[in-house]
Formats: structure tokens, sequence, C-alpha cells
């Protein structure tokens, strides 16, 4: 058993590895309750099954036939860098549309932050205004 082959496994089982955790994510996405848990499913585990089944790809590229791909690293810096960001601009978008959270969540951390209370918004108003 040489170098190649066992790269080559190392990169099959990254890519098997990433498909298992693509499947998980998609049951993840169809049974949560509301938006943020949903985009937590789609962004977290869905980012990580595209990178490693992307570096498995590169690894059986790069030991099979002893090439290095540039445009397999340019995808996984992609991935890398614009799945999380993009999940967290929706996430913040749905919060500030005032999308409900689910009946199961206990505690809201962003309400007293993002939502200001009714006192601090009478204070804001100019009084005497028409």
């Amino acid at each position: 058993m040489n170098v190649n082959v066992v790269g080559e496994f190392v990169g099959a089982t990254l890519i098997l590895i990433g498909s298992i955790i693509s499947v998980i994510s998609a049951i993840g996405i169809i049974r949560f309750p509301d938006v943020y848990t949903r985009s937590h499913a789609a962004t977290k585990s869905s980012t990580l099954a595209v990178l490693l089944t992307l570096i498995g790809t590169f690894l059986y590229i790069w030991f099979s036939d002893a090439y290095i791909s540039v445009r397999v690293i340019l995808g996984i810096v992609f991935v890398f860098i614009t799945a999380p960001v993009s999940g967290h601009l929706i996430i913040r978008a749905a919060y500030r549309s005032n999308v409900k959270l689910s009946d199961s969540t206990i505690e809201d951390e962003l309400g007293p932050v993002l939502r200001p209370s009714r006192q601090e918004q009478e204070q804001e108003q100019p009084q005497g205004s028409i």
C-alpha cells in the first residue's frame, strides 16, 4: 500500500463524511421549528459538510492525478468565508423584521439590546410636536 492509495482513501472518506453531514443538515432544516434554528442547521452543518467534501475532493485529485487544483482551494476559501456571514445576515434580517421565535424558545437575548423599552421610545420622541 503506497502513499497515493492512502491519500485517495482519506479523500474518499472525507467525501463520505461530508455527504452524511449534509443529509443530517437537510433533516435539521426540515425538523427545526423556526427560521433561526433552521438557519443554524443550514449554515453550520452545511458549511462543514461542503468543506469536508471539497477537502476530500482536493486530496483525492492531488493523490490520484498529482495535480493541485486551485479552483477547489478557492471554493474552500469562498465557502468558508461566505456561508457563515450570509447565515448571520439572514438571521439578523429576520430578527429585525420581527419574525416570531418558536414557542419552545426560553430566552431572547437580543431583545433588550435591539428592541428598546417603551420608556426609551417615549423619551426619544420630541415633546410638543404635532
